[in-house]
Formats: C-alpha cells, sequence, structure tokens
C-alpha cells in the first residue's frame, strides 16, 4: 500500500518494524511535489518519531490480533497462558511480558497483541484487585488530607496507599497508571 493512502490508527511495516500512525497530514506546497507529515509510534518499544513521507513510497499494511488469554504459571522465567478456546499454552519470556507480570496473578486474564504470529504486548486488565503483603503501620497524629505510605502487593509491585489501608486489605489498582484507586 501506498503511504498516500494511509489513515490514522492504521498499522504498517517499515525497515522490518511495525508502526501505528499516530498523526497522517497530507502537505501540498505550491511548485513542490506533495509529501505526507507523520508522527508514528514504534508498536514494540513505544517510541515516537516525526517524519516524512514521500506520497507514492509502498509500506506493508498489517493487522494487530489481541486474544484474551489466561496466564496459568511461571516456570524458570517463562510464563504461561492458555488460549480459552482451543486450550493451547502460549510461552512467553520476561521480555515479552514486559510490566504486565505486576499486575497479573495465576489464572488471571490477559489480552495478547500479535502481528504474524510474533508476540508485540501483553496487556492485563484496565483494574486488578490486589492483597497487600506488605504494608506500614499508620501513626497516630500523622493524618493529612493527602497522607500516602507505601504498600507491597502480592505480585511483589509497591503502590502508594492512603493511611485508613492496611496489610491483608484487598486494594484496587489503575493498570495503566500504577496507583491505588480503593478498598475492596
Amino acid at each position: 500500500m501506498q503511504t498516500g493512502d494511509i489513515k490514522k490508527g492504521m498499522t504498517f511495516i517499515m525497515d522490518g518494524k511495525i508502526y501505528t500512525a499516530v498523526e497522517w497530514q497530507p502537505v501540498q506546497q505550491p511548485r513542490l511535489a506533495a509529501f505526507i507529515r507523520a508522527r508514528i509510534r514504534n508498536v514494540e518499544t513505544g517510541a515516537v518519531l516525526e517524519r516524512n513521507f514521500k506520497t507514492n513510497e509502498n509500506v506493508e499494511l498489517c493487522r494487530i490480533d489481541k486474544k484474551d488469554m489466561q496466564y496459568l504459571y511461571n516456570d524458570n522465567g517463562i510464563y504461561y497462558f492458555m488460549d480459552m478456546e482451543t486450550y493451547d499454552q502460549l510461552p512467553l519470556s520476561k521480555e515479552q511480558v514486559g510490566d504486565a507480570m505486576d499486575y497479573l496473578m495465576e489464572n488471571s486474564m490477559a489480552t495478547i497483541e500479535s502481528v504474524n504470529e510474533k508476540v508485540i504486548r501483553v496487556t492485563p486488565p484496565l483494574f486488578v484487585d490486589l492483597k497487600i503483603t506488605e504494608c506500614e503501620p499508620a501513626v497516630q497524629g500523622d493524618t493529612s488530607k493527602s497522607a500516602m505510605k507505601s504498600a507491597k502487593l502480592e505480585t511483589g509491585l509497591v503502590v502508594k496507599v492512603p493511611l485508613f489501608v492496611s496489610q491483608e486489605d484487598t486494594i484496587r489498582v489503575d493498570t495503566r497508571t500504577g496507583e491505588y484507586l480503593e478498598r475492596v
């Protein structure tokens, strides 16, 4: 497909890497050839690049496949996910899973994104409920409206929580920001 036909949000392969069009604006100047001013995001690394394209450059369109899978277990740094329809297991390395493991417990669901059978991202649910395993006790008189303390969750993630939250409580965490939302 030629770059002049690409729209914002489309995913394509360029120089062996997968990109998504963040901004895609055709530019026509007097006496000059038309070109495309674009901002593209590398799907694997998340880096955003600004680049100009000729309108007749060729790129290969691709599709990101998303599949909900269940996280089963970890065996020597290999994380196993199961397709709930076919019961096939998918082993992934720590690099492929990334920070998603801070929010996933055994038997929890995650979205696996892949392009051409290559896993590019593991996304946990937007909100997860996790139990606090370590937490400092609140100190009497140490109260203010925005007083926070550190709490270690069952996955090993450390988040800031209000003073009234204590050890063994279950809290809801926003996986996009890693912030405490509420006590469950």
